[in-house]
């Protein structure tokens, strides 16, 4: 299987993940390239190409080179996103409020802390 192209949101501000933690927009910083990665473990799976904010959240772009992975991506049968990041500013009160982080890799998963972080389209790249 060749490439796939996708675009979704890794992260979405101010709803609270399964965990109990809240992003604030602005709080990710990238510092160089940021790998795609399977469930958060291995090699990178592809190249995350852009990367963006707006009012809902981080939003990127990605490609997945992976034949398995893209398989899956481009069935629908993996639609998650999660992100990893070192924590370097929080508050904590009810919920912990991320309030700056380094990203440190985007994630292909099947259960995404997140629920609202989903892949939103999908093309042959």
């Amino acid at each position: 299987m060749g490439a796939v192209r996708f675009a979704g949101y890794a992260a979405v501000f101010h709803h609270a993940d399964r965990g109990g933690d809240v992003l604030l927009p602005g709080a990710l910083v990238a510092r160089g390239r940021v790998p795609l990665l399977w469930q958060h473990r291995g090699t990178p799976v592809g190249t995350v190409e852009w990367i963006g904010e707006d009012a809902r959240g981080v939003k990127i772009v990605a490609r997945i080179a992976a034949d398995e992975p893209a398989r899956l991506v481009k069935a629908g049968a993996i639609t998650g996103l999660s992100f990893g990041y070192r924590a370097l500013r929080v508050r904590q009160g009810v919920r912990r409020v991320i309030v700056r982080a380094e990203l440190v890799e985007i994630s292909l998963v099947a259960q995404p802390m997140q629920p609202l972080a989903r892949i939103h389209a999908v093309e042959d790249g």
